[in-house]
């Protein structure tokens, strides 16, 4: 193995619950490095997560997000793998194609049902319960031009009870994510670097 780093960037929106164990999984890893938190939500909590494990963070409007400039800064700080955990916007298509099959996505339930736009925290567990399915899940897929319609990486799943709230059910799938959303970023990582 050489000293080449597989540098990560992490695009979240909110709380940043999966940053913090993806952050947490890959301090155990130095061949593998979490370089940068981006953030389109300037008073997300996970720009606080970033400032504890001295990260660098950058934050930006959905303008600047769609613009030219923003993919060439993108592409010029050379990240192996773009992951995306709990970030709501679509990915622009210029920043899929020079990423193509180096971003992921995690989502909170078992693709291809309960996914596309709007399809996102409670959101899904609301829509999960009310069909009275007996199971829900993980999905980490690839990202491409449409929401949730990337090529499945990797599925995990868990049993519903009938006195699940959506409350109950988000704690089980957060299980679920921490478990397994650094592990399969570590795999991915490890296949698309020249290690």
């Amino acid at each position: 193995m050489t000293n080449k780093k597989c540098k990560i960037a992490i695009f979240a929106s909110g709380n940043g619950s999966n940053t913090e164990a993806i952050i947490r999984h890959f301090k155990r890893r130095p061949e593998i490095e979490v370089k940068a938190i981006y953030s389109n939500n300037t008073s997300s909590y996970v720009l606080t997560r970033a400032a504890n494990h001295n990260i660098p963070a950058y934050t930006f409007s959905k303008k600047e997000f769609y613009s030219e400039e923003f993919i060439k800064q993108l592409i010029n700080k050379n990240y192996n793998l773009l992951v995306l955990a709990g970030f709501m916007w679509l990915v622009p298509p210029a920043i899929v194609k020079a990423y193509r099959n180096k971003i992921i996505n995690i989502h909170p339930a078992l693709l291809p049902l309960y996914g596309g736009k709007g399809m996102y925290g409670h959101f899904v567990h609301e829509a999960v319960l009310a069909n009275k399915e007996p199971k829900s899940g993980i999905t980490i897929h690839f990202v491409n031009e449409q929401y949730d319609k990337g090529d499945i990486i990797f599925q995990a799943k868990c049993n519903i009870n009938s006195d699940d709230s959506p409350d109950s059910l988000a704690e089980k799938i957060h299980l679920l994510e921490h478990r397994h959303y650094p592990a399969q970023i570590e795999k991915i990582c490890l296949e698309i670097s020249s290690f």
